[in-house]
């Protein structure tokens, strides 16, 4: 009786071991696919970097242009820990003497940049230009750190201009123009400091309309041969 309750016992025990091993296989089965699922997410945030890479048409239906100069990642710190976003700067004009631009911030890029264009068209202003290629006088502007000169350049100069200045005198319209940038490489100053040269800008025909008197006459006292032809050019 002894060697039958042996030999009945050894059975059960060796069956059991495979019953105890199919929940392990099983459990790392789900953790394979747990780690799927991770590269899986891993794959979400590549398609939240691929949004960095798409920029807005540069010309619209409407005949504006739009610039994308700037797109910073931001963070905003609450209870849970932080928030990630993104913010954008964008120049938009109509390549005729309208230019303005605006600033948008947004959990994903293309809603930011949409945000900074509305924004950017809300703030346009008009400058008044030379033959429809150039500046009328030079000026200078300053915002926080960030200093810029601009100066007006004879036909076939174009736009000496870096960063985020050249895609405001692109959408102006601007073809010649000098500039430089001293004091500070940052876009969101040196965009505010080049509104603020162009703000100061005035044409003869503004001048002659404020004081009362012709075009002729104020482009006469400075020695041009011209002044008459120069006047009716800039009148038309």
């Amino acid at each position: 009786m002894m060697a039958e309750n042996t030999e009945s016992t050894a059975p059960v025990t060796d069956g059991a071991a495979p019953e105890s091993a199919a929940p392990e296989g099983q459990r790392r089965g789900r953790g394979g696919r747990g780690g799927g699922d991770n590269r899986g997410g891993g794959s979400g945030g590549g398609r939240g970097r691929n949004n960095n890479d798409r920029r807005p048409a540069q010309e619209e239906d409407d005949g504006t242009i739009e610039k994308l100069v700037h797109i910073n990642r931001v963070s905003k710190t609450v209870k849970g820990g932080k928030r990630f976003g993104f913010a954008a700067l964008v120049v938009v004009g109509d390549g005729q003497g309208r230019v303005g631009f605006g600033h948008g911030k947004a959990r994903e890029v293309p809603e930011a940049i949409n945000k900074a264009t509305a924004a950017a068209k809300k703030s346009m202003i008009r400058v008044a230009l030379k033959d429809g290629r150039t500046l009328h006088h030079d000026g200078k502007g300053h915002f926080g750190a960030g200093k810029v000169t601009l100066r007006s350049a004879p036909a076939g100069t174009g736009i000496i201009a870096g960063g985020p200045m050249r895609a405001v005198f692109e959408s102006l319209g601007v073809a010649d123009v000098v500039t430089k940038s001293v004091g500070t490489s940052n876009p969101y100053n040196m965009i505010r400091a080049t509104f603020a040269a162009l703000s100061e800008q005035t044409s003869p025909k503004s001048v002659a309309q404020r004081r009362g008197k012709k075009i002729a006459d104020l482009l006469g006292r400075g020695g041009s041969k011209t002044a008459e032809a120069d006047a009716e050019a800039i009148a038309e």
